[in-house]
């Protein structure tokens, strides 16, 4: 392929954790997310030529990049050495608890995979993305890089083996995403919890992720709903988020199913049981961050992606 067909590709925002289930849970959200454009080009190596949205803080050095350390893994790892030109343009957050070093990640090794004409399966991409999300969050959490990738609502179980498993989605289930404009790194959200959980917070959690799982296969909504409760990285993050109680207090008075961080945070999440309900509460979680004398927030609505990454057609870049 020539230089003069670039390859652009999208990952979704991911709501990682989803609320009770702490670095085993994972859910990719339709939109927002963030695009990563590869072309070919003369020399050795990849470049990265512009990165957008991110005001200015994300490192143009390849080695130090999630987008390009994801396409190095995946060049080493296909014995290809081709020269490559990369853009990203950041529609995530930095630090924002919507999966944004996997996005980024993500949607490089979709692209770097379309241009090359490898047609890798999803899972040996899964393992490249991996290293851009190891060298960005510092360590390779599957939460966020597998929805982004495949989609849907993901159960990873943690290993050497990045398993992962599908479960089912409700019909209908959406989620509001109400993002403060503040940052709160991967890194210092898991410094928060610590490396010990008591043990009658443990056992009521392992609780919670079981009922969770099975009122998904069930389509239980008031199981999901009873189910839904944090009690291993919430109580440590909750007081460094603004307004997250005033915020999770309202959603649920609305109607959310559930409410909680998205991710390390700060953003903040709730599920809903369909788009309207979605619209309804989000509305409501604005109205009470905007009570209070704090950062700016921006709200996101969005049902449940079940495509997850793609490669963008070359109208929809045009008309974009």
């Amino acid at each position: 392929m020539s230089p003069d067909h670039p390859v652009t590709a999208f990952a979704p925002a991911t709501i990682g954790n989803v609320i009770c289930g702490f670095d085993v849970f994972g859910l990719a959200i339709e939109s927002p997310g963030d695009t990563v454009t590869v072309r070919h080009i003369a020399g050795s190596g990849l470049r990265i030529s512009s990165i957008r949205g991110d005001g200015g803080k994300l490192p143009l050095d390849p080695a130090a990049n999630a987008a390009t350390i994801s396409i190095s893994a995946l060049l080493q790892g296909t014995r290809q050495t081709v020269a490559m030109e990369v853009a990203l343009e950041k529609g995530l957050p930095l630090s924002g608890g919507m999966g944004g070093s996997a996005a980024s990640a993500v949607a490089a090794v979709v692209a770097a995979d379309r241009l090359l004409e490898t047609k890798l399966p999803q899972d040996e991409l899964l393992s490249y993305a991996v290293e851009g999300e190891r060298a960005a969050a510092g360590g390779a959490h599957l939460d966020n890089v597998a929805p982004a990738l495949f989609g849907g609502l993901l159960l990873v179980r943690p290993g050497s083996s990045h398993e992962v498993v599908r479960l089912p989605v409700p019909s209908g289930m959406s989620v509001a995403l109400l993002h403060p404009s503040v940052e709160m790194s991967t890194k210092a959200g898991r410094h928060a919890i610590g490396t010990t959980v008591p043990l009658d917070a443990a056992v009521a959690q392992w609780g919670n992720t079981a009922a969770f799982v099975h009122a998904l296969h069930t389509n239980d909504w008031d199981l999901l709903a009873d189910a839904l409760e944090d009690r291993v990285a919430e109580p440590h993050r909750a007081n460094g988020i603004p307004g997250f109680r005033e915020v999770r207090e309202a959603a649920l008075s609305a109607g959310a199913v559930g409410c909680g961080i998205s991710g390390a945070g700060p953003s903040i999440v709730a599920i809903c049981r369909d788009t309207e309900g979605a619209a309804h509460v989000g509305a409501i979680m604005l109205s009470a961050y905007e009570g209070g004398l704090r950062p700016m927030a921006s709200l996101h609505l969005s049902p449940v992606s079940h495509s997850g990454a793609r490669v963008l057609p070359p109208l929809a870049l045009s008309a974009s």
